[in-house]
């Protein structure tokens, strides 16, 4: 990325942007005058996720102001250095953190899964920026596929029927949280980073990759049997609907 016409905004395709609203209408996730901090790994759903916030910010009703914020674990294989200039030249206020989050689960995790302390330190600290810079809502880019893979795991390994909430509000009762792309599905991310030709950066997390996952098999299980039932997802979305819901 070189030059600056590869740094313009990109319209996402309609069919992502339709999924997007619908989930955003039907949970009340922005509200005139919200400022949005979105987490942005630089993967391809938190950028494809960018550009859809992008493009209603322009032609939507409702106004409101948008921020990214990239935490860091300082995993040596993590580079997301091309998020400052992309994120200066689409004009969005970009906020860069840089923690030990690596260093801290192996020194203080007892119990847990290496990805869901990670997971809990990277919401801290999304947290405190937000909080700090005066953003009263936190984006994230879970898509219906983490959503499923999250409800199968729940059911299959602990007993309880669960998913990530659409939009909710913290502990702390500071912090509203979203998840525009609940409807979208994962292959539509990919589609759009590709042809888009997004900056996408590559998460090479070690402790991720070097130890089997519960997640991946899970993802790999709903695509085995998506081929043979084509509405596979839209069922699970039919029984997550209610657990979606901020209660």
């Amino acid at each position: 990325m070189n030059n600056e016409t590869e740094y313009a905004a990109v319209k996402p395709p309609r069919s992502l942007l339709s999924a997007a609203g619908r989930a955003i209408g039907d949970f009340d996730m922005i509200r005139n005058g919200d400022r949005i901090l979105l987490g942005i790994s630089g993967g391809k759903d938190s950028l494809s996720l960018l550009h859809i916030l992008l493009d209603l910010q322009k032609r939507a009703p409702v106004k409101f102001e948008l921020a990214a914020c990239t935490v860091d674990p300082q995993s040596p294989d993590y580079d997301p250095s091309v998020l400052k200039p992309y994120l200066a030249a689409l004009g969005v206020p970009y906020f860069y953190e840089s923690q030990p989050v690596l260093e801290s689960a192996k020194q203080n995790m007892t119990g847990d899964s290496f990805c869901a302390y990670c997971s809990r330190m990277r919401r801290g600290i999304l947290y405190r920026i937000a909080r700090e810079h005066h953003y009263n809502v936190l984006a994230l880019a879970q898509h219906l596929d983490d959503l499923a893979e999250t409800f199968m795991m729940s059911a299959f390994f602990g007993g309880k029927l669960r998913t990530m909430q659409a939009h909710y509000t913290n502990d702390a009762g500071d912090v509203r949280v979203i998840r525009p792309l609940v409807y979208a599905r994962e292959r539509q991310t990919s589609d759009f980073a590709k042809s888009a030709n997004l900056p996408v950066v590559q998460e090479n997390c070690p402790a991720c990759f070097s130890m089997p996952m519960q997640r991946q098999s899970m993802k790999v299980m709903l695509a085995e049997q998506e081929k043979s039932h084509p509405k596979l997802f839209a069922s699970l979305l039919t029984a997550m609907r209610p657990l979606m819901k901020n209660v």
